[in-house]
């Protein structure tokens, strides 16, 4: 009996050195995160969380930007960084880049438990142009191939819903870089039209480029929003231990609750949103395989040309 306990009480002990083993290969976790706003802005806004996980997690962190989403993509598909918070066709590209090497493990949630935002076409409110069939033979920008609500769902409703192609029924498509790129080429005159995105209509990328100064309120209007899209999730490399992702995934999901100011700046919190950002839920791989399919579609129909 002495033998048991003693074989117990070592297994209790040595478990919790197990389960911190990774850290031994992993003393700097670089974590990505997506253009999708300038990079000063994308610093500040994350910088919050980056602190708390480096106390959490007891190691070094550091915050990974790029240009453009696939500088990102690339960057956790050659093991350059561990983790990214991706949107969700930027997941789908970085599963196709890595053959299903990637784990996603938390999405953002908001007040009422949804999970989700909405894709837009945005335009000046001042262009007379109301809609989509305004928008023939005007010059269109998307934000970027890899984004969801800036590319692929617009594009995909476009052509299978609203029953056009985009680079026959606009006079110009082009893309933005990003979505404030994409806003402030609408409000320039650049772009009559643009794709962008909103979690509601008090909150979004033109609401919070009019909260920081970047635009004047009241020149962007809407014309068109998307069916609700599953917000991207964090996003890790399969091939790192299963503990380690585990614990940053726990760090990241405590993160709202252990550091509320913190997480406020993270989130953009805007105490007029009735519905704001409040923390994490779990997600798996199913949860984003339709837009896995919706890339290889739009993938095969340039390959095809119809």
């Amino acid at each position: 009996m002495r033998f048991v306990t003693a074989t117990a009480l070592l297994a209790l002990v040595a478990a919790p050195a197990l389960a911190e083993g990774w850290k031994d290969d992993y003393q700097v976790i670089k974590f990505g995160i997506l253009s999708g706003e300038n990079e000063k802005d994308r610093l500040m806004r994350n910088e919050p969380l980056r602190l708390y996980l480096e106390e959490a997690l007891g190691v070094e962190v550091e915050i990974f930007t790029a240009g453009n989403y696939d500088g990102v993509i690339q960057a956790v598909a050659a093991n350059q960084i561990e983790v990214a918070r991706l949107g969700s066709s930027s997941y789908a590209a970085a599963y196709t880049a890595t053959d299903g090497g990637v784990v996603p493990t938390l999405t953002a949630m908001k007040k009422d438990g949804n999970t989700g935002y909405r894709s837009i076409v945005v335009t000046r409110c001042d262009s007379g142009i109301t809609s989509l069939e305004d928008a023939k033979g005007k010059v269109h920008a998307f934000a970027d191939p890899d984004s969801t609500s800036g590319y692929a769902v617009p594009y995909f409703n476009m052509v299978k819903v609203m029953g056009f192609k985009p680079e026959e029924y606009f006079g110009t498509v082009t893309f933005g870089g990003s979505h404030e790129a994409d806003v402030t080429g609408v409000v320039n005159g650049t772009f009559d039209t643009a794709s962008t995105y909103q979690d509601n209509d008090v909150s979004g990328i033109y609401q919070r480029m009019e909260d920081k100064g970047m635009i004047e309120p009241g020149v962007i209007c809407k014309i068109w929003e998307s069916p609700e899209i599953t917000s991207g999730p964090w996003t890790f490399r399969k091939n790192l231990p299963p503990e380690m992702i585990e614990a940053v995934t726990a760090a990241i999901e405590a993160f709202p609750q252990d550091d509320p100011e913190g997480y406020k700046l993270y989130s953009s919190f805007n105490p007029e949103d009735a519905n704001p950002e409040v923390g994490f839920t779990r997600v798996d791989s199913d949860r984003y395989q339709w837009i896995v399919d919706m890339r290889q579609w739009i993938k095969d129909q340039r390959r095809s040309g119809s």
